[in-house]
């Protein structure tokens, strides 16, 4: 039990370095469709969190579960409001003013 454990963990801290690496070498032009792609990933997961807590037979499964599901629904909202503003940032600033002036309601 112990060793898996720890193989577990050796995962993790790797995961955790290589993913940092590879972020930090992408230029931030990819930065967006990076995102659209990771957020389609943590959809995936987040309908995986979902059936496992579907499934969860005692209170510490439950309670992991839950707190699966919230993270992974953190994790999707999160990336797009990030690949919002990223797409804001992209558009003429003409068009930003129209979409301000059509948004006033007028009185």
């Amino acid at each position: 039990m112990h060793n898996v454990l720890l193989q577990y963990a050796t995962v993790l801290i790797l995961t955790a370095f290589v993913g940092t690496e590879i972020i930090a070498k992408v230029p931030s032009i990819l930065h967006t469709p990076l995102m659209s792609g990771s957020n389609a990933i943590h959809g995936v997961i987040l309908v995986g969190s979902m059936l496992i807590l579907g499934g969860a037979t005692t209170n510490l499964q439950e309670v992991l579960g839950f707190l699966a599901v919230i993270l992974a629904t953190l994790n999707v909202v999160g990336g797009f409001v990030v690949t919002d503003r990223m797409l804001e940032m992209f558009k003429p600033r003409a068009a930003k003013t129209k979409e301000t002036k059509s948004d006033e309601v007028p009185q």
